[in-house]
């Protein structure tokens, strides 16, 4: 290599052609320079597909844990058994008449810092505290969603209990997903005819879409954090998207399992006829419904159900996972007669799920007692009602106040807490039928708790009806949990998805004169190069098939170095040339443990050692086509691999 740069860990030197063509703004900054320096080699435009032998394992059971924002749960299949998915068993206490086949997701911990309760028994354990005494518990409720809305989530994100006290993010999910992880495995021993080892059970966790990869990471590390499996083990741990999980599952269905709100048009809430309600098609459903979560065991058949035969070649279909805190879409293609699944548009979706109905409750109890008293009220008297003076003087007759100590909506109160919520749904849905990759949809299926509520039904039948088939599952809140169930006993089920994101990192390329801005130029030993342009590994919503990967190699700046670091950027647009350009934003890094310098000459020869680290090359290998990105890199001088990581949590 003549061209050798010691750069900084931004930029890398790729010699050849420049592909860039645009100019970025003035003023970005100039590069600095630092140990961690690198020269590529071999850039590869594009990824490719590389057929990898897949490592069998021997898992012996799968267990998937549906962590949800408002509710969670976990379910387990045997692999020598796996059409039959097992329920977790239910759930002590809860609300009388109401059977609950998952746990509501809240973490009660001791003044102490110790765990306490999750599920139900926090639940009551904490409403059941004196008022004085609970200002030094930490509650925590539908904490799921902080970890969306932090922009710079790290391992030191804390999270706010109801009391007001902090804790670190990072223990309050590894405590629930240890209390899970604990009940899971006590579950699946009293069920298993043997003994079995850790390394024995494959794990699933399921994350919305939507969520980027330090969101993704972060549930890793706290998988880790709670024992599920180690880091050296990294393959016994499966992160799942919700709505994909769903798809997996709805391809399985027959007719008999699912409502077709299609086959009932409706006008106003009536059948055409005028007949009979809508609501009678949901209360056949809820029925279905109630019968399933009396049972604990589910039966999927092998190969696709009966409902796509009527899908030709081609045929899209839109799944959207309606939740407590987040709505996820996908669309998919059913690849026959394989029955795999291809993605045909970049998960999409936003903050819309049932909690919007929580918040909106909330806001109209603030109209009626003022926020004050309502923030006072949830800090001191977190389990009890004092309403109905403040109630009379609010004129809200909407709203009654009840002998049995309840609040009384009419129809049109409780339709306007429904409204806001249930429109950003329907409109994001709309606005995602119009991309060029997702008309001409035949089917639209609605799954999550949310897709129980009866309001959200009629909504989308009336706007989207006219459109494509909206189809209900029976088990419409566990379709996550069972899918993600059959994605563990076959990751590959999923062949193509899209990118999220456009990935990259900084390189050198040769200055051009008129081509590239004088702010970017940098002169080093008398040769020209331009800073900053953004070498792409993928684009946002490119296709990336299961096992394609990006190739780069590195090779080090100088003799004895340990480490390399790769600074990873990313966009939502793919219209970009500069890791300076507005919107792209250092997300990561990829970091590369090399040999030491002592091993390499001893594998090298001692008189050959110069020229060992002369050629000296680091083959890095990028997966994108997963849930998750993923990166391995060997040293080609000793064919030995290289410890390499991607951390998206350290910025």
């Amino acid at each position: 290599m003549a061209d050798v740069l010691q750069l900084s860990t931004n930029s890398l030197q790729v010699p050849g052609e420049d592909r860039s063509a645009s100019t970025s703004p003035s003023g970005s900054p100039s590069p600095s320079r630092n140990e961690c320096s690198i020269t590529p080699l071999t850039p590869s435009p594009s990824p490719r597909t590389e057929v990898r032998p897949r490592v069998a394992r021997p898992f012996s059971v799968v267990v998937a844990i549906d962590f949800g924002t408002t509710s969670s749960g976990y379910a387990f299949s045997f692999t020598e058994d796996p059409e039959t998915i097992h329920m977790m068993r239910r759930w002590e206490g809860g609300d009388p008449g109401v059977a609950n086949q998952k746990s509501p997701t809240c973490l009660l911990l001791t003044p102490e810092l110790r765990f306490h309760s999750f599920g139900f028994a926090a639940r009551d354990s904490y409403h059941d505290l004196d008022p004085e005494e609970a200002r030094h518990w930490l509650y925590f409720d539908k904490f799921k969603m902080k970890i969306h809305s932090t922009s710079d989530l790290t391992m030191e994100t804390e999270l706010e209990s109801v009391s007001g006290r902090r804790f670190r993010a990072i223990e309050v999910f590894a405590h629930a997903l240890r209390f899970f992880r604990e009940h899971a495995l006590k579950e699946v021993k009293d069920q298993s005819s043997s003994v079995l080892e850790s390394n024995e059970v494959r794990w699933v966790i399921t994350v919305p879409a939507v969520w980027r990869q330090p969101a993704k990471q972060f549930m890793r590390e706290a998988a880790y954090l709670a024992g599920l499996v180690t880091p050296d083990s990294p393959e016994q741990l499966l992160i799942a998207l919700e709505p994909e999980a769903a798809s997996i599952y709805c391809r399985k269905l027959h007719l008999h399992q699912v409502i077709d709100l299609s086959q009932r048009p409706v006008n106003n809430g009536l059948d055409v006829d005028g007949s009979r309600p809508f609501d009678s098609s949901f209360r056949q459903a809820r029925e279905q419904l109630r019968r399933a979560r009396h049972s604990r065991t589910f039966l999927v058949e092998s190969g696709t159900g009966e409902l796509w035969s009527e899908m030709q070649t081609g045929d899209r279909y839109i799944v959207a996972d309606c939740g407590g805190g987040t709505v996820d879409l996908t669309v998919h293609q059913i690849e026959q007669p394989q029955g795999t699944l291809k993605e045909l548009y970049k998960a999409s979706g936003g903050p819309y799920g049932a909690v919007g109905v929580d918040l909106a409750f909330e806001a109209m109890l603030c109209q009626i007692f003022g926020a004050d008293f309502i923030d006072s009220f949830k800090a001191k008297r977190p389990a009890a009602w004092s309403v109905e003076t403040a109630l009379r003087k609010s004129n809200m007759n909407c709203i009654k106040w009840s002998s049995q100590g309840m609040l009384r909506f009419s129809a049109e109160a409780m339709n306007e807490l429904f409204q806001p919520t249930i429109n950003n749904i329907i409109k994001h849905i709309e606005n995602l039928m119009q991309k060029e990759e997702v008309k001409g949809v035949r089917f639209l299926f609605l799954v999550g708790g949310f897709a129980e509520s009866p309001m959200l039904q009629r909504a989308a039948q009336n706007a989207l009806g006219r459109n494509c088939r909206i189809i209900i599952p029976h088990d419409v809140g566990l379709t996550i949990l069972k899918g993600a169930v059959l994605f563990g006993l076959d990751p590959t089920v999923v062949r193509v998805r899209r990118c999220p994101l456009t990935y990259g990192v900084g390189v050198l390329n040769r200055f051009v004169q008129g081509r590239h801005p004088r702010d970017k130029l940098l002169i080093k030993d008398g040769r020209e190069w331009c800073t900053d342009i953004l070498d792409r590994f993928v684009s946002v919503d490119q296709s990336v098939a299961l096992g394609e990967v990006v190739r780069r190699s590195y090779t080090p700046a100088r003799i004895g170095q340990r480490k390399i670091i790769i600074n990873i950027y990313c966009s939502d647009t793919d219209d970009i040339t500069y890791i300076t350009d507005p919107g792209v934003r250092k997300c990561g890094a990829i970091t590369l443990d090399l040999l030491e310098s002592g091993a390499v000459a001893a594998i090298a020869g001692e008189n050959d050692k110069e020229s060992a680290f002369e050629r000296r090359e680091i083959r890095t290998t990028m997966q994108f086509g997963d849930t998750e990105i993923k990166v391995t890199a060997v040293d080609v001088a000793t064919g030995r691999l290289v410890r390499a990581s991607i951390d998206f949590l350290s910025n």
